[in-house]
């Protein structure tokens, strides 16, 4: 199956980072979403029923993402995986690209940030 609903530029305000003032303060990071489902229902029914609701996927991964001042990106962006999987059974992978294009970073850059992948595991017959 290569059915993708994606979702890109999600902008929020959160407390993630090492630095005293990033917890402080706080800074914006953007969130990409790109999260496999089957859309051959909902691609013949037109029902919202038969496929993943945007909103409430943002809604999710947005609550996820400042649910706890994270220190590593890596930690943000694996709730936000975790969170999708468990709330939408309909989606079997989750990629998170989480951007911070205010990272403390002693240089000129255009963006730094982490990018994962997260499958739905199988239930075991053990």
């Amino acid at each position: 199956m290569s059915d993708m609903i994606f979702i890109t530029g999600v902008v929020i305000h959160a407390r993630h980072g090492v630095m005293e003032h990033e917890t402080e303060v706080g800074q914006r990071f953007v969130i990409d979403l790109e999260l496999s489902t089957d859309l051959s229902q909902s691609s013949r029914t037109d029902r919202l029923a038969d496929t993943v609701s945007y909103s409430n996927v943002v809604a999710t991964a947005t609550a996820a993402f400042k649910n706890a001042n994270y220190k590593l990106l890596e930690r943000a962006a694996g709730a936000v995986a975790d969170a999708i999987l468990v709330v939408f059974p309909r989606i079997s992978a989750v990629k998170v690209t989480v951007h911070k294009p205010h990272a403390p970073i002693a240089a000129i850059f255009k963006d730094v940030g982490v990018v994962l992948t997260r499958t739905r595991q199988a239930p075991s017959h053990g």
